[in-house]
């Protein structure tokens, strides 16, 4: 199945709202529109930043997938539209390599017509997320700047410590305005020092909105399956069943060994081999290989 053309799909000529404050219609609209026809709107007036910030002015509350379907919902308030999508994104350690930074990245789309929800998410190493605490901007020149992809890539700075957690400055993409923002923290900082860390906004990131471009490629092309049951859109994995047999003992792993395919309509599910064509699993992710 390729990017539609020709083939008749339920969503295709609709809309959907998209509810973002920093461009994310510009990576998720085209896959969308090419594979399923279906076109994004931004409504007026939706601030997504009531649901939490990345600099924690406002705390995020439950998993990225309530607030993603919390986003979509605001969204399909403000435009009256029954199709809603959004996105939540997280940024730390990788899970299986700590010291390396990982973005995780989860699409939620809504169709209140037919009940569903569809989720595709993303755990990508392609993340210049990074920070560092300096006392005076020289401090930063270097590597940190290099890791930050300063100044394609935009900067925070805040103060380290103390009792005025709003003084924050955010997208900073110039070297003046970098160093009168570490003076100004520095000087409001108990401590005495500026906590200076990515800009992971989408529009402050070019490598987020690469990885938020992959994403929606995977969610057009989910919605663009339809389920070999009921004709629902949204036909893709919903699970998956570890225990991929080690190449060299033949002992089970903790890898993907099949992956479970359904649908976010009706109960149908079926199971198949995981994606990858991976068959057996290193020997060096094998407990008792490599205890």
């Amino acid at each position: 199945m390729g990017p539609l053309d020709q083939t008749p799909h339920p969503y295709r000529g609709r809309e959907a709202a998209l509810s973002t404050k920093h461009g994310k219609g510009q990576m998720i609209a085209p896959p969308l529109l090419a594979w399923v026809g279906l076109r994004l709107r931004e409504p007026d007036g939706v601030d997504t930043d009531r649901l939490g910030t990345f600099t924690g002015e406002v705390p995020r509350v439950g998993t990225p997938r309530e607030v993603a379907l919390r986003k979509a919902r605001m969204g399909m308030a403000a435009s009256g539209l029954p199709l809603g999508i959004a996105n939540e994104g997280s940024f730390g350690p990788h899970p299986l390599v700590p010291f390396a930074p990982a973005d995780h990245e989860l699409l939620l789309f809504v169709d209140d017509e037919l009940g569903t929800e569809v989720v595709q998410e993303a755990l990508s190493t392609k993340t210049n997320f990074a920070y560092q605490t300096v006392a005076r901007a020289d401090e930063l020149q270097g590597d940190f700047l290099r890791r930050a992809h300063f100044p394609s890539h935009g900067l925070i700075v805040r103060p380290n410590a103390g009792p005025n957690p709003g003084l924050v400055f955010k997208g900073i993409t110039t070297a003046p305005a970098l160093r009168q923002a570490v003076d100004r923290c520095v000087q409001t900082s108990i401590d005495r020092l500026a906590h200076v860390e990515t800009d992971m906004r989408a529009h402050m990131n070019p490598l987020r909105q690469a990885v938020l471009g992959e994403l929606a490629e995977r969610l057009a092309r989910r919605l663009a399956a339809r389920c070999p049951g009921c004709g629902s859109p949204g036909w893709g994995v919903v699970a998956v069943v570890r225990g991929l047999r080690c190449a060299l003992c033949g002992g089970e792993t903790d890898l993907v060994r099949e992956e479970i395919e359904g649908c976010p309509r009706c109960p149908l599910r079926r199971a198949r081999p995981r994606g990858d064509g991976r068959r057996r699993a290193d020997p060096g992710t094998c407990t008792w290989c490599n205890p």
